[in-house]
This record gives C-alpha cells, structure tokens and sequence, in this order.
C-alpha cells in the first residue's frame, strides 16, 4: 500500500464496525489475512472531498486491550505497533453501540490510554431512541475529551459529519504511535477503576433510558446476583427436568401405545415368517422403542431454545464463570458444554470460540461427559422401569428428581475431570472472560416452532437411518442361526447377538450386567440411544405370551433387579462416546492419541461407576 496516513476502526464485536468501514471506503477497499493468523484483515482507501486521502483499517473486534483471543490480540498488536507487517495507525475510530454504553466506554477508556488521537463514532443511535434512551452527545464528549459523531452505519447516516471531522483529527497525527510504547496492562485494580470510570459516564450523559434497559437492569439484578443468580438457573433447570416427565407422559402413551398396536398389526396381517419378525420385532420394535422418547427430547429442547432466544443463556454462562475458574476454566467453556446437552458433536465444534488452547482441549475431553439428549431414552426408560412414580410434595415427582441428579451428576463430573486434567496433562491457569450480555427480549413463537421442528426431524431422521440400520443389523444378528431341534428357550438364546453377549458378560457380570445388556452396549456406540432399540429388539424376540405385547418398561421392570438397573444407569453417566463423537473429536483435537486417552478413560470411569453402583445397591439392598 502507498505510504498515506492510516486510521485504524476499534470496537467492541457487533458494534457495526464493519458497515462503517463499507460506507466509509465505498468499493476501495482490500481483504487478505494478517501474516501467520487466518484473522481476516481489512483496508481500504478513503478520498475526502479536500483531497485529503488516508487508508482506513477495519481491526477485529475486542473487549479490551487484554487480549483473550487471536484476534484480539491482533488488534492489541496493531494498536501498540508491534507488528512488522502492520504500520501503527496515526489515528482511530472509536465506534460504541450506543444501546450499551457501559460495556464499549470500558474499551475506549482503555483505548485512550494510548495517547493516539480518536474521534467517536456513537453507532446504533436509531435503536438507543427507539427503545426510549437518549444521549447527551455533547457531555459524552466532554467526559471523554474527544468528538463524538451520532451515526447509522447501516443507513450511511452521520458518516458525511465523520468525514469532515477526520483532517483535523490528522492535522497533529504523529508519524508513529510513540505512546503506545509506554502502554502497560491494567491490574486488577485498574480494572475495576476503569469499569467504575464508564458506569459514572454512561450515567451522567444518560438523559432518559429506555423502558427495555430499566428492565433487562432489573432482572440482572436477581438474576446475575451472586447468591440469586446461582440458585435461580439451579431451580430453572429442577423445572426443565420435571417437566420432561410431567409433561411427556401423556404423549409418550399414546407413541407407545401406537408402537404396540403396529407390531400386532403386522403380525396379524402377514403370515408368520422372517419377514413378519424383521418388521415387527426389528424395525417396529427397535425404532418404536426410541421415537418414544421424542416427547422428552423437544420439551427439553423447547426450553434450551427458551433461554437461547430470550436472552439468558449468555447469563447463565456468566453465572457458571465463578464455577468453571474453580475448575481452571472460564464461563467461556460454558456454552460449548451446555451445547453437549443437544449432542456432544457440536458441543465440541464450538469448542472452537475458546482460545487458549489448553483451555479447549480440555474442554473437548469432558464434553461427552455432559448428558446428551442420546442418553435421555436410556434414562427415562431406566427410571420408569425401577423408579416409582411417587409424589414427593409441592407438586414435585420422584422420577423427575432422579433425572435431575443424573443431569447434575454429568455436570458434576465434566467440572471434576476438568480440574483434574487442568492440574495434570493439560496443566495451567484460566483465562479471563468477558462478554457482551444480550438483551431481554420475548422469544417468537414462529422461531420457537421452527427450532422444535428442526430438532424433531434431526432426531427422526436419526430414528429412521442409524437407529433403523441397527435395529435390522441386530435383527439378523438375533435370528440367526436357527434354534436346533428339541431346544427349548426362545430361538435369540441360540443366535449369534447371544453368543456374542455371553461372551462380553465374562467382562461385564462383575458389575451386575446381563448378557441382554451386553448385546446392547455394542450397537449403543453407533449411537447411545440405539441401546434403547437394541434392548426393545432382544426382549421382543425373547418374549413369549403376554410379554410380546407388554412395554418395554414393564418388561424391564419385571427382568431387572434395581441393583442391575442402577448400574446401567451409572454406566451411561460415563458412557464412552459414539463412534461419529469420536471421528469429531480426532478431527479437533488433532490428534489419535488424545481421541484414543478420551476414549480410554471415559470407558474406565463407566465400569468402575457400574461396579461400585452395583455393589453398593446390593449391600444397601
């Protein structure tokens, strides 16, 4: 680029930087990536109607000069002039939401500290006054000892008044960004001073603030308490877990009822033969067994989606900061986590905003620890099977209880592994966290629909490939070889699905698992809550009499002890991941050594848990 002044864009993220500099630089403008980052790198050129002529530099967006991330800590670099193949900026723009003043004071308070000339650009001033908030734009920039121009990127409003206030801006630029050199980060204590400095800003030139700010302020004032904030979100997640079971109960009798009645349909209208059991006993039983539990799955989503929409989601991962910086974590490993609540594979996708990178590898490790919605078929199916229905006062039910404690216990043991693979293989200290809070808002009713739907034909559609290939793949496996003549237990005890879980009971009897229970663990890596399938597929052809038309709730409620089931349970605490879980995981992580260490110990811990479950219910019992 030829040697011309450089103004350089600073904000906060989303705070409209990138439309100012399109409507600043028209189609004069250049992308590429900074040296050695794959940071998108913007300028372009800017020709003002004097003939002034600069180059203008869009900087990834930052919270602070405290840099938490690579591009952050580019920003940081340029700023300071520490990078070669990027020149110090003669000047800056400032751009700050004008809906949040608080949180981008912070940052131009910091940025002031370099001694480079600025100028404000109070973006978003359309929205500030729609939501009934005004600025006194004129002690603004009396407090900050700078011009501050209102503007509407998106609409090229104000950007004519910005340009005619950048050549004075550049009348006394120095050639380099001396006193950026002498820039020294702030302790905690200056912190805190800096973030008291832009609360006193923001409330003296806050004429009248919109009725939606005095809410959202309200609510944060419970709801991001220090002692209300936790226990607010601990009851909020008690209610999502008893409602899985209250209000689910009514629509999974009908699914199971209509599985039922199907599987005898079929049976009654074609002759008996292999066919008639590869549809009824494979296909029906196996995938019915699992579509039943898609009740449960959307109203768990229903409220996840719930939180996401209105706002909270990001304050729950501001709560959960204290709790996962015990853990040498920060809130932003949060989000990655509770996305391992829908699956452990995006979970870890996401996984991808965390930038240190000790911080993500061991957050990749203990995301399947979290309990996926793969694993509620297999919980519900266990507790309605061995759990009474009880009421235990205040409208409150066992079950729902005990499916909170397994929710709890999967969290409980991603933050425990967490602290102990921070202290050992992936040892070091948590970085800091900062983030922008959403506003409140109602969700939307289509939004929320679309979303459910979403989900609902994810999950079908699983029902109706990998769960279906191994429900038949079972099948096959259960059917054959042939019962020989004169035998006289139902013809699975004879086929290669029992041989196969006679053999792994050798390993699993110690924890109390049959060898029914064997045959399901191995289709359960295709997918955890094909265990479910494969479990409806073996009773089905085992069963004799009334247990073919019997649930496979009350069939399991008849075949277990609660010791045997209890163990089940423990196991899926920790069950090791699925096979598509893995591939990601290598895929992340980079590496077959970290994917076969993650493997390796997730399947310890469920055998180990099995057993001492197992053990200690009989002692108990």
């Amino acid at each position: 680029m030829p040697h011309l002044p450089r103004i350089a864009l600073a904000g906060v993220p989303n705070c409209g930087k990138s439309a100012l500099f399109n409507g600043l630089t028209g189609s004069r403008q250049k992308v590429a990536n900074y040296a050695g980052a794959t940071v998108e790198r913007r300028w372009g050129r800017v020709v003002l109607e004097d003939g002034t002529r600069f180059h203008i530099v869009d900087l990834p967006g930052t919270y602070s000069l405290d840099a938490a991330s690579r591009d952050q800590e580019i920003t940081r670099e340029v700023l300071l002039g520490r990078r070669a193949d990027e020149a110090p900026p003669n000047a800056l723009i400032c751009v700050m939401d004008a809906t949040n003043l608080r949180l981008h004071l912070r940052l131009v308070l910091d940025v002031k500290r370099l001694g480079i000339p600025f100028v404000v650009a109070l973006n978003m001033v359309d929205l500030a006054e729609r939501n009934g908030t005004r600025i006194d734009v004129a002690r603004l920039s009396q407090e900050l000892g700078a011009p501050v121009i209102p503007t509407v990127a998106v609409r090229r409003a104000g950007l004519e008044e910005l340009r005619r206030r950048l050549p004075e801006l550049l009348a006394g630029m120095a050639p380099r960004a001396a006193a950026a050199d002498d820039y020294t980060p702030l302790d905690t204590a200056g912190l805190r001073a800096l973030q008291k400095r832009a609360r006193e800003i923001a409330a003296a030139v806050m004429i009248a603030e919109g009725a939606a700010s005095r809410i959202s302020r309200s609510l944060d004032a419970v709801l991001l308490h220090r002692v209300l904030g936790p226990l607010a979100l601990l009851a909020l997640v008690f209610v999502v877990f008893q409602a899985v079971f209250a209000w689910a109960e009514t629509p999974m009798g009908w699914i199971d009822s209509g599985v039922s009645w199907l599987a005898v349909w079929v049976k009654g209208l074609l002759p008996e033969g292999w066919l008639t059991s590869l549809l009824a006993d494979g296909v029906i039983a196996g995938v019915g067994s699992v579509i039943v539990f898609l009740p449960q799955i959307l109203i768990l989503f229903f409220f996840i989606l719930l939180m996401e929409q209105s706002g909270y989601m990001a304050r729950a991962a501001f709560i959960m900061d204290r709790l996962m910086r015990s853990v040498g974590l920060n809130g932003r490993a949060f989000l990655p986590l509770l996305s391992s609540v829908a699956c452990a594979i995006p979970g870890i996708m996401a996984t991808r905003v965390i930038d240190d990178p000790r911080d993500r590898l061991t957050t990749i490790l203990v995301a399947p620890l979290m309990t996926c919605s793969a694993r509620l078929p297999i919980y519900t199916l266990i507790i309605a099977a061995v759990i009474p229905n009880d009421d235990i006062g205040a409208g409150l039910g066992l079950q729902g209880l005990v499916l909170f404690g397994l929710y709890v216990a999967g969290i409980v043991n991603a933050l425990v592994i967490a602290a102990i693979l921070r202290l050992t293989v992936t040892r070091g200290g948590a970085q800091s966290f900062l983030m922008e809070l959403p506003k409140y808002q109602l969700p939307a009713l289509r939004d929320l629909a679309l979303g459910l739907l979403s989900r609902a034909k994810s999950f079908l559609t699983r029902a109706g490939t990998t769960i279906l290939l191994a429900s038949v793949a079972l099948w096959l496996l259960a059917s054959f070889p042939e019962p020989p003549d004169g035998a006289t237990e139902p013809a699975i005890y004879y086929s290669f699905a029992a041989m196969i879980g006679r053999a792994l009971s050798y390993v699993f009897a110690p924890v109390g698992f049959t060898w029914e229970m064997c045959i399901a663990l191995v289709p359960g890596m295709a997918a955890r809550e094909v265990a479910v399938g494969a479990l409806g597929t073996v009773y089905a052809l085992a069963g004799t009499g009334e247990s073919l038309t019997a649930s496979l709730v009350e069939t399991l409620r008849n075949a277990w002890s609660l010791p045997t089931a209890l163990a089940f349970l423990a196991w899926y605490v920790y069950a090791p991941m699925c096979f598509s879980t893995l591939a990601v995981s290598r895929r992340e992580t980079n590496s077959r050594g970290w994917t076969v260490f993650q493997f390796g110990y997730l399947m310890v811990l469920a055998y180990v848990a099995a057993g001492a479950t197992y053990w200690i219910a009989r002692a108990l019992a």
